[in-house]
């Protein structure tokens, strides 16, 4: 298996594109992940996407964005994995360079949630989770993600304002990320007083519906010079699964998936959590930003929110988390946020991260987290010496 590096990123702004299709969005994306790359053509094309059929009626994702791309011809697949959709792309892309049958490889997450609003999204969504035993009875995503929340609080007698260094720290962060959908600084009153979603999450606690793009271009590190002096490489690309339904996991309040993907990108990566200079996590919702410091190594269980509320998550603290806003801050258009996620890691890797960079960045991991849990992708990234 070779080695595998980044070479090459792009994205659109965060935010509510009503008049840009999905191709528009995916092209934009990729064209300037393939100039910054400086390459014309690549070998295949793998697209992260969720919800494009039921949304946008649009599936066929693959020759779609191809064609429109001015690559028709080319391997175009989508990629689906719930809210994972971006990050399993990514890695289906390395796998196709890492076994030698593709040498260029584009990559592209995109999602349009904002042409539908209400019941059609939140429908949309709620297939993440398991239709049988959870949406048949009429739950929501979000109202899963209240009764994993309200469960941990009590587990570990702690309150909804113990939660609000996640939010805070998303949107500082986010108001420094020229492609962040929200670039406004929140204060903990503002969080505390926010309305109330699905009781205890409120609207400071979720991330917003959205429209955006992102892509990476991928080839063999010994290839990588060719292209570019300031190439990322992939230390690892690991992805575990857990149950749909929160009801059949053995601990509702662990992510067993998270825990699992995180062990075996360390081992193959050779890095523990204490190397990692950054961590972006998936913070779809507050409670999993404490269950993934958790699950991942840096916080013992029930001490995730007190990693926050010390200001360890922030740039200048332990392990620095959402450090461009995040899900809450950035955005999350489901299946373009795990390349989203990828693109700010090399954006840090590479010391291109502006106000928001963290000096001397030199290994970071990204987790994209697929329904409440389970599906999980973990990379490790590295910058090339």
């Amino acid at each position: 298996m070779r080695d595998v590096s980044i070479i090459g990123i792009g994205q659109t702004p965060v935010g509510e594109h009503w008049d840009t299709g999905l191709r528009q969005l995916a092209y934009h994306a990729l064209r300037d992940a393939m100039i910054d790359a400086g390459v014309e053509r690549v070998d295949a094309l793998y697209v992260g996407n969720m919800l494009s059929g039921e949304i946008s009626a649009q599936a066929h994702l693959g020759a779609l964005i191809a064609d429109f791309a001015g690559m028709r011809g080319i391997e175009a697949v989508k990629i689906e994995a719930a809210c994972a959709s971006g990050a399993a792309a990514v890695r289906q892309g390395l796998i196709g360079v890492a076994s030698g049958m593709q040498d260029v490889v584009a990559v592209v997450g995109v999602e349009k949630m904002t042409d539908n609003i209400g019941s059609k999204v939140t429908a949309g969504l709620a297939e993440a989770a398991d239709a049988d035993y959870e949406t048949v009875h009429g739950i929501s995503f979000v109202g899963l993600n209240a009764l994993v929340m309200r469960r941990y609080m009590y587990e570990y007698g702690l309150k909804h304002e113990d939660f609000a260094a996640f939010s805070v720290n998303a949107h500082a962060n986010g108001a420094k990320n020229p492609n962040a959908m929200f670039r406004s600084p929140i204060t903990e009153k503002t969080f505390l007083n926010a309305g109330m979603v699905a009781d205890p999450i409120s609207l400071f606690d979720a991330s917003p519906m959205c429209d955006g793009a992102a892509a990476v271009i991928l080839c063999p590190t010994e290839l990588a010079k060719q292209f570019t002096d300031n190439s990322v490489r992939i230390a690892a690309s690991t992805i575990a699964t857990d149950s749909v339904a929160i009801h059949d996991r053995k601990n509702p309040i662990w992510l067993q998936a998270a825990e699992d993907s995180a062990r075996q990108a360390y081992k193959l990566s050779g890095y523990k959590p204490e190397d990692m200079d950054f961590f972006e996590l998936h913070d779809a919702f507050t409670i999993m930003s404490a269950l993934s410091l958790e699950a991942c190594g840096f916080a013992e269980p029930g001490q995730g929110t007190r990693l926050a509320k010390e200001g360890e998550i922030t740039l200048g603290g332990k392990i620095p988390i959402s450090t461009m806003g995040g899900l809450k801050s950035r955005g999350h258009p489901v299946g373009a946020t795990g390349v989203y996620q990828i693109v700010e890691s090399v954006l840090q890797l590479r010391g291109d991260a502006g106000e928001n960079q963290i000096p001397n960045a030199r290994v970071g991991m990204a987790q994209n987290i697929g329904g409440s849990g389970a599906t999980i992708v973990t990379h490790i990234l590295e910058r090339n010496e």
